[in-house]
């Protein structure tokens, strides 16, 4: 970090989420949760190119638009985006620096892990019946059992992935 970034406050941050957690729920009557976005933008995508696609009993248990849950994952991006701006971290930048100094400064291998990744997180998020926000938040805020173990096991999981990846150097 440059001496002009000044990180949110993970206390802050973090009551801020609880705020919205609890305003979720009074305002739409819903709880957070995004993993489902994916699965309707990709049925609104292949809806408009090949409505056959999605005429089947997957995504028929669906409502292909865009809902509360779309515009919650919308406003995440704009969120980061607001909050990168005003605590002096953002920069576009195609690999960043721990990457860099963990595997070398080309973007391919980047982009390989990350889609993997990516795909590894969103097949198990469906297979969970639901992403860390939705079972990991909303489930602690409902004081479930499973919301509690969801979210041990996502930080056990991060913590070793982080290992894995880069070793024991935090910087």
């Amino acid at each position: 970090m440059s001496g002009s970034e000044r990180p949110w406050s993970p206390y802050v941050a973090g009551a801020l989420s609880g705020v919205l957690a609890v305003a979720s729920v009074l305002v739409a009557g819903k709880y957070l949760g995004a993993s489902t976005t994916f699965v309707r933008s990709a049925g609104m995508i292949e809806n408009t190119l090949s409505p056959a696609l999605v005429d089947t009993a997957y995504y028929l248990k669906y409502n292909l638009a865009v809902d509360w849950q779309f515009l919650f994952v919308v406003g995440i991006v704009i969120g980061a985006f607001i909050a990168s701006r005003t605590d002096g971290s953002f920069r576009v930048q195609m690999v960043p620096d721990m990457w860099t100094a963990r595997f070398g400064a080309s973007p391919l291998p980047r982009a390989l892990a990350a889609f993997a990744g990516g795909i590894i997180g969103v097949y198990g998020a469906r297979l969970a019946g639901g992403c860390p926000s939705g079972h990991g938040l909303s489930g602690l805020a409902q004081m479930s059992v499973s919301g509690f173990v969801a979210a041990a096991c996502f930080f056990i999981g991060g913590i070793v992935s982080a290992r894995l990846m880069y070793g024991r150097a935090t910087r």
